[in-house]
């Protein structure tokens, strides 16, 4: 597995040339009858010219930060390897409330605005 950190920062001709080799590892994924249950070795698959093992539990993830300066949008044929999920900051007086509450405290909704004060 990979995790690619500020993925648009990179220059659009490097893109190019890893949309390329991502689609030849998912296409050779796409490409397996049954996948396996485990993590394994299931065959061969050629990797720009070059034979290699295919262990079709890889995946690679993209994290981006879009809108400030030297980011880059995204081509196409990129974009179209990876699935978008958007990501707020999250409500923590919202959370605090509702983990109060399964705690069992009656006064959930007045103690969560006192956390959040307090450990701001």
């Amino acid at each position: 597995w990979g995790c690619f950190d500020e993925f648009n920062r990179i220059a659009i001709e490097t893109l190019s040339v890893v949309a390329g080799q991502f689609r030849s590892v998912l296409k050779a994924i796409r490409s397996l009858s049954k996948l396996p249950a485990k993590h394994e070795v299931v065959g061969q698959f050629d990797f720009e010219g070059e034979e290699c093992s295919l262990v079709p539990t890889a995946m690679a993830f993209i994290t981006m930060n879009p809108g400030y300066a030297g980011r880059t949008e995204l081509p196409e044929n990129v974009k179209a390897l990876f699935r978008s999920v958007a990501m707020i900051v999250p409500d923590m007086e919202m959370i605090c409330e509702n983990m109060l509450f399964s705690e069992g405290f009656e006064m959930a909704k007045p103690l969560s605005r006192k956390f959040m004060l307090l450990f701001r």
